[in-house]
């Protein structure tokens, strides 16, 4: 061989050493980062976080559209839930003192059907099963 082939050959050894050296350093950490990742519980963070924020809209219109109307009728309220409220009184200025405790009962009923949708997602999906115990 001559020696500029010599040189040539030399190089593309160090070059692919070199790779296999990256190569291996890449997947350790992969390796190091999907560990961290099931061990410290961030894949549960991250589906909650992504489940809660894509299914609020679709939830929070079943409850206001077909939940909240019939109850609504039911406690003699055109607003379903949210107008529901009681007189506590008269101000000085003779006008009544409102408690409009429908609104907080119809976001308590939102956060709950939240809670379950997420909750049965999770466990049908099996996400639960992603994040490795501590020990």
């Amino acid at each position: 061989m001559s020696e500029t082939t010599t040189k040539k050959v030399s190089r593309a050894r160090i070059a692919g050493a070199k790779a296999a050296a990256i190569k291996s350093h890449g997947k350790k950490q992969v390796n190091g980062f999907s560990e961290f990742i099931r061990t410290q519980g961030v894949v549960g963070l991250a589906v909650g976080l992504v489940l809660g924020g894509a299914m609020t809209v679709m939830v929070k219109s079943l409850i206001d559209n077909v939940v909240m109307p019939p109850i609504g009728l039911i406690l003699g309220s055109a607003e379903g839930l949210k107008g529901v409220s009681v007189t506590i009184g008269k101000t000085a200025s003779g006008e009544g003192a409102v408690l409009h405790y429908g609104i907080f009962l119809n976001d308590l009923v939102n956060f709950l059907v939240i809670a379950l949708v997420v909750y049965v997602v999770v466990h049908v999906l099996g996400l639960d099963k992603l994040d490795k115990k501590k020990e």
